[in-house]
């Protein structure tokens, strides 16, 4: 299975997709992680992008794409994959489609988890409380304000991707304020109903529920 979890900062999409990495046996691919390997393993594709980071600049899209290319050819990733943090625009998404094609591949399913940003700063402003009554160290980027300008970036950038996949027929929206087994449940009968999925892990997953 190749999937692709949507939503903005706080939608839970980290707790889904460890639940799928350990009960699915699917590799979770963080660009992040895949650029931080490349740089420091000093391959091409590494190097370049070091030096772009290292200028403070943006990673390009065709190198993202060349890195993540490269990662889900390694055995690890031949059963499965969940993208995370990747694509975050429709030029990305285009160009994961091609890269996929390349290699006679296709994304499987698309999840966005929905959700209520009110309620999602509502969380962070009572987690962020909670944390100073305990005398606990906050990060930087933990605090209202913060989230607003990601929720801002998510609602430009990525938002868009709910359309472009709609229209591809691979979205499939789960209502992210459900408690997480719900969630989880909603995503499971999703993935048992793939035509792949017929006696594979997600079909002994749905049973085993």
């Amino acid at each position: 299975m190749r999937l692709i979890l949507l939503g903005p900062p706080g939608a839970g999409k980290g707790t889904q997709a460890q639940r799928l990495v350990e009960r699915h046996g699917l590799v979770q691919l963080s660009t992040g992680d895949m650029l931080r390997a490349a740089v420091a393993a000093g391959t091409s594709v590494g190097r370049t992008a070091k030096d772009l980071m290292d200028r403070g600049e943006l990673v390009p899209d065709d190198l993202v794409v060349a890195i993540v290319s490269g990662r889900i050819d390694q055995p690890d990733a031949k059963k499965g994959f969940i993208l995370d943090g990747f694509p975050r625009t429709v030029p990305q998404a285009e160009a994961l489609d091609r890269m996929l094609a390349d290699k006679g591949l296709k994304l499987d399913a698309v999840f966005e988890l929905k959700v209520d940003e009110d309620i999602l700063t509502s969380r962070v402003e009572k987690r962020v409380a909670e944390m100073r009554g305990r005398g606990e160290s906050l990060r930087s980027d933990d605090n209202p304000e913060a989230l607003q300008k990601r929720l801002a970036a998510y609602r430009a950038q990525t938002k868009p991707l709910v359309a472009y996949y709609a229209q591809k027929g691979a979205l499939n929206t789960v209502d992210g304020m459900l408690p997480i087994p719900h969630v989880a449940a909603a995503i499971d009968s999703v993935l048992s109903s793939l035509p792949q999925a017929s006696g594979s892990g997600a079909a002994r997953a749905e049973s085993s529920s």
